[in-house]
Formats: C-alpha cells, sequence, structure tokens
C-alpha cells in the first residue's frame, strides 16, 4: 500500500512538473506575443501618424549592400524618413536572400517599408581593391525596385513619386516637400559631389533647364546625380520598358533611365528655381579596420557577434 501510494506521489510530482512546464512555455509565448503586438501597434500608429490622404505618396528606392558602415548609414536614412509623411521605403539588398541586419533594422524603423534582395552578377561585381566608380552599382537592386512598383502600384490613379536614395547621402525634410509638386521629372541642386560644392541644374527667366552646373561629363544627356531627380510615379507607369542598363557609360546611369522618360525642355526645377541645396552626397568615411584584421589573424573578433 505504500508503495502505491509514493507510486501515485511520484506520477503527481510528474505530472505537475509538465503541467508548470507548460505554464512557463505559454507565459514565454504570451511574453513574446505581447512584445510583438507592441511593436506593430507601435509601428501602425506612427505609420498613421504620418499618413495624409491628399498628398502623393513619396517612394524612396534605397540599393544597399554589405559593409561595415551599412547599418550606420541606413539607421541615418531612417531616422531621416521617420519625419516624412506619406513615405514608402523600398530597400533592396545586393544579395541572393535578404539579411537579418536589414531585416531587423526594418522591423524596428516604424517605416511603411518593402523589403526586397536580388544579388549583381559575379561579372559586375566590384573587385576588393577596384575604386568604386569603376563599375556601375545598383543596377539589378533599382530594376527590382521599379519592378516591385509596376507590379504593385499598376492602378494609374495612384499619386506617387519615385525617387532613388542611395544610402550614402543626407536628406533634409524640405527635400521631400518639394519633390511631392513633381508632375512629370523635378530637379534640384545636390551638394559635395561631382568635386564641386554644387552641381546643379541652370534656370533661365523663364524657369526652364538651360543647361547645367557640372565639372565632370559635362556633356551627358543628363549631368545630374541619382539624388538629383524624382520622377512621377504615373510617368513610369506609362513607359513599362524605363529601367536602368549595364550598357552605358560610368556615370551615364542618371541619363539612361531619365532620358526614357523625359527631355530636358519638360524638366521641372525645383527647390526655388535650383536655388537651394536640400541633399548631399556626404559619404560615410571607410573605416579603417587594421586592428581588426589582426584580432582575426588570431582567431579572435571584437564584435563577438554583436550586430555592428
Amino acid at each position: 500500500m505504500k508503495q502505491v501510494l509514493l507510486s501515485q506521489q511520484q506520477q503527481d510530482a510528474s505530472q505537475y512538473q509538465i503541467l508548470k512546464q507548460t505554464l512557463e512555455h505559454t507565459k514565454e509565448e504570451l511574453k513574446i506575443k505581447s512584445i510583438n503586438y507592441n511593436i506593430l501597434k507601435e509601428r501602425f500608429e506612427s505609420i498613421c501618424d504620418k499618413w495624409q490622404p491628399n498628398i502623393p505618396i513619396i517612394y524612396a528606392i534605397t540599393p544597399t549592400y554589405k559593409r561595415p558602415v551599412q547599418k550606420a548609414e541606413l539607421t541615418r536614412l531612417s531616422n531621416t524618413f521617420r519625419l516624412v509623411n506619406n513615405f514608402h521605403w523600398i530597400i533592396v539588398e545586393d544579395s541572393e536572400m535578404k539579411t537579418s541586419l536589414v531585416a531587423n533594422l526594418l522591423y524596428k524603423s516604424n517605416l511603411n517599408y518593402t523589403h526586397l534582395a536580388i544579388g549583381t552578377p559575379a561579372e559586375w561585381k566590384r573587385k576588393l581593391k577596384e575604386p568604386k566608380w569603376k563599375k556601375p552599382r545598383g543596377v539589378k537592386q533599382r530594376n527590382k525596385a521599379l519592378e516591385w512598383l509596376r507590379s504593385n502600384r499598376a492602378n494609374k490613379n495612384d499619386e506617387g513619386i519615385i525617387f532613388f536614395a542611395d544610402d550614402d547621402n543626407t536628406y533634409s525634410v524640405d527635400l521631400f516637400n518639394e519633390m511631392r509638386m513633381v508632375k512629370g521629372v523635378g530637379v534640384w541642386p545636390v551638394g559635395l559631389v561631382g568635386g564641386l560644392l554644387v552641381e546643379k541644374p541652370l534656370i533661365n527667366s523663364k524657369g526652364k533647364v538651360i543647361g547645367w552646373n557640372s565639372a565632370w561629363r559635362p556633356e551627358r544627356p543628363f549631368p545630374v546625380d541619382m539624388a538629383g531627380f524624382a520622377i512621377n510615379l504615373k510617368l513610369l507607369l506609362n513607359r513599362p520598358n524605363a529601367e536602368f542598363s549595364w550598357d552605358v557609360s560610368r556615370g551615364f546611369q542618371e541619363s539612361a533611365i531619365l532620358a526614357q522618360v523625359t527631355t530636358v525642355e519638360q524638366l521641372e526645377p525645383m527647390a526655388d528655381n535650383c536655388s537651394k541645396v536640400y541633399v548631399w552626397h556626404t559619404r560615410t568615411e571607410e573605416p579603417v579596420l587594421k586592428a581588426e584584421e589582426k584580432l582575426k589573424n588570431r582567431g579572435l573578433r571584437s564584435d563577438m557577434n554583436i550586430e555592428v
């Protein structure tokens, strides 16, 4: 009898332990769901707060690739983009798969976003010691974003503006307020680019573009930086084949896309007739990581799985 009671107590204890573990697991699941709910709620409220039904959506297309300063660059951009109403960030990684670094940053940004990934073909990838200007960058990524827009924003009644927001620039919120007025293609000055303090369109007394203040390859059809123009969404939808190309000379990517959608005579000068600078090609300084290399040679790392 005593042995039977002992056996029963053991069964009860075992069952209690199982129930306790189940309860702890359920608590943990509820905690995770609660955290996720609060994050989603915060993001939803943030987007709603920045939504105005009567103004166009700005679709900012940002190609990005893995490097030591990537998270720093994208963090700076996201902090600016949070201040912009009716904003949709299309970020395209130069990668065969989306990375957790970019996915986590976007998830926590409280921004309305689309996360895509497509790798640059091996023959077009820059070699380790090749200068950045040697090969075109972001071609596949920008075209992937344009493809997404055509597939997901095919309603030609949608009001939107397309802007190519590279992750090595600094943007004033005033720039986004300006570009909402673009009917076709708008242009404006860009600071600290092309070897100049400012590269800009030249405007005549009638408010038309008649030339360019550009020192590098001024003979280009559109001697403008990628950050120096925006395209109305309807214009893009009406030109279903317009895209960036591998088959153009270095520095002609901007001209390649613009020549497919507009002419110089049709350009719309923004930023007070191109007299103000709202975007700068600042570029984060490439970090010197010689000490990191020494650590790696010893089988060590400074970050120790910290996402930098």
